[in-house]
């Protein structure tokens, strides 16, 4: 029988063969790992072409419909997790290619912005390098008790973050598009209005997903409606907040510091202008990177394929 060609993208970390042993498979498939982000453009077409699987590990490389057609004997789409806005899921069934998803773990990311938080508001990203440069206390950190926590988007993040803030007796009120009241007065959270959000916020999550609705939601509008003293994190997707606008209002002191883990273009360029701008903690978009997501996700891949092999595919997504 005929080897299938496998390719796992964007494994940068090099841990596919820590997480799952592919010996079982070892006279099926012709595995290939790639550890490298290859980039969007025809080069990616070029490399991919000759593979009948592609495992994606969330939206590091697209799939949209130009590169799907110029992937001739592709058959099976292994995403990990359930969800990926960049892949174009008509495509794939206009080609009759198979579309599955894997087991994740959610907890990894609500932490991460709750790092973030802490980190911003307390000042210990300058304390952390004072310290390493030699130097002493030259901030005044401020503490959480008794600010106000404003969460656009109370699904399944905005809830865990919700429960942090309350543990440190902070006020917590949300909003988003979809958000209902209701919904909130059983999180024993304050329901508000979009601009009331921006207002009351001292510190500023964003945990809904991106859509044509929440696209460039963030703008100079809403920024200059925060606190001059105010925070706002991001662990959710970079578009949802227009980027100059965000770059302004750090430069111009409207807000007093932004923590991102997400941005609209990704892998950040190492020269991008958001590496220079003032009052900023960036991470690489490590929310659900974690040993045990990652343990999910590539044994989700492996059980994919294994299960596509014996034509009986899991976890499909529609």
């Amino acid at each position: 029988m005929k080897k299938i060609k496998v390719a796992i993208l964007d494994d940068y970390q090099n841990v596919t063969h820590k997480f799952v042993n592919w010996s079982s498979l070892s006279e099926k498939i012709d595995l290939n790992i790639i550890n490298e982000y290859i980039g969007n453009d025809n080069n990616l077409s070029e490399q991919l072409k000759d593979y009948d699987v592609l495992c994606l590990m969330r939206e590091r490389t697209p799939l949209p419909k130009k590169l799907i057609n110029k992937l001739p004997i592709l058959k099976l789409v292994i995403t990990s997790g359930m969800w990926n806005a960049s892949i174009d899921t008509d495509a794939l069934k206009e080609r009759n290619i198979v579309y599955c998803g894997t087991d994740t773990k959610i907890h990894s990311t609500a932490e991460l912005a709750w790092a973030l938080i802490m980190n911003s508001w307390r000042g210990l990203q300058t304390e952390i390098q004072n310290m390493k440069d030699g130097n002493w206390q030259t901030t005044l950190g401020r503490g959480l008790k008794g600010n106000t926590l404003g969460i656009f988007g109370l699904g399944k993040q905005g809830l865990q973050v919700a429960n942090f803030a309350k543990a440190f007796d902070m006020r917590v009120i949300a909003w988003s598009h979809n958000l209902k009241k209701e919904d909130c007065e059983k999180a024993n959270v304050e329901y508000v209005s979009s601009s009331d959000l921006f207002k009351m916020s001292d510190i500023l999550t964003i945990h809904t997903r991106l859509s044509e609705r929440t696209q460039g939601y963030i703008n100079k509008d809403k920024l200059k409606l925060m606190k001059k003293e105010s925070v706002i994190v991001n662990t959710s997707r970079g578009p949802i907040i227009k980027e100059q606008d965000l770059i302004d209002a750090l430069n111009q002191n409207t807000i007093s510091c932004a923590a991102l883990d997400v941005f609209d273009q990704e892998p950040l360029p190492a020269d991008h202008i958001l590496r220079k701008t003032k009052n900023t903690i960036l991470t690489p978009h490590i929310g659900y990177v974690s040993e045990e997501a990652y343990e999910k996700f590539f044994n989700g891949y492996l059980k994919g394929i294994e299960a596509f092999i014996n034509k009986n595919p899991i976890n499909q997504i529609h």
